[in-house]
């Protein structure tokens, strides 16, 4: 990842436009900054939440509130809980989030 153009920069995150996106079930709001080609995003997930697709793109994944459960194509499962991060690569195993409690992540791709 290469950032470029782009001076020093605070982000008050509640200042920052919330967007609705819905899943399966439940729904996903995004709050949302765009660097070049790099999206970051503090994600609220609600209760109940399932994700409407599986997602091939690479993401730098933190947890910060709530409980996560991260499902790969190949069947594998991991919960993130606070302070659990995952990494993958663009097109390297498919994903898909739910969480049954509601979550908070930030997420980097």
């Amino acid at each position: 990842m290469r950032i470029d153009d782009h001076a020093f920069e605070l982000t008050d995150w509640s200042a920052v436009e919330p967007i609705e996106h819905p899943g399966r079930t439940g729904h996903a709001v995004w709050r949302t900054r765009q660097m070049g080609p790099i999206r970051v995003r503090m994600v609220e997930y609600s209760p109940g939440y399932l994700a409407d697709h599986w997602c091939s793109k690479g993401h730098v994944l933190l947890c910060l509130e709530g409980e996560l459960l991260t499902e790969l194509d190949d069947g594998r499962t991991f919960v993130l809980r606070p302070g659990v991060s995952y990494q993958v690569a663009d097109d390297a195993e498919a994903h898909r989030s739910s969480t049954s409690g509601g979550a908070t992540l930030f997420i980097v791709d």
